[in-house]
């Protein structure tokens, strides 16, 4: 029950904070990098390190710095002309990735349960990765990258977005 928990909140810290046109402030940078560290230091209190289990957060890691950037593609960074603001806008695409790699997380935990249990095992055992502790921190860290990389690429597309040109006459 945990893991769907953990997976719609931040599904829900995703779409409530990057859907629309926002302007870019700092405290909408911050506020979800605090979530997902709170999110973190709950759910992160054991840190499996056995057999391939780190192996296996780093893949989930990897994954979700993919998903991140993928997601942060998708997200429009642009200053707005009249007032010099940088504004964030997110539409379809954002919310289609998002609710997707949260429904196929879903889908893995259900299924770990109740679809697939014997073959997970089975490969949990033959891969050296020591249980559900260790796919859970994968997923978590997955989780985390993603938005971490997200929020990343809005910093990093804000920093470059151009300047307004300072227009100015000289009344004679």
């Amino acid at each position: 029950m945990t893991n769907y928990v953990i997976s719609l909140s931040i599904l829900a810290l995703m779409l409530f904070t990057g859907l629309g046109t926002h302007e870019l402030t700092r405290s909408r940078i911050i506020r979800p990098l605090i979530i997902v560290a709170v999110v973190a230091a709950i759910y992160l209190k054991s840190f499996p390190t056995e057999g391939n289990d780190v192996p296996l957060v780093v893949i989930g890691g990897a994954a979700g710095v993919l998903l991140g950037v993928f997601s942060g593609l998708l997200v429009k960074v642009h200053r707005d002309p009249s007032t010099g603001k940088i504004l964030t806008t997110a539409g379809f695409g954002f919310a289609a990735l998002w609710i997707a790699v949260t429904a196929a997380r879903l889908a893995f935990i259900y299924g770990a349960d109740h679809w697939f249990t014997a073959g997970l095992v089975t490969f949990s055992r033959t891969h050296l990765i020591t249980g559900a502790d260790a796919w859970t921190a994968a997923f978590i860290v997955m989780s985390l990258a993603m938005v971490g990389a997200r929020l990343a690429m809005t910093s990093i597309f804000a920093s470059r977005a151009p300047r307004p040109v300072a227009s100015w006459t000289m009344a004679g």
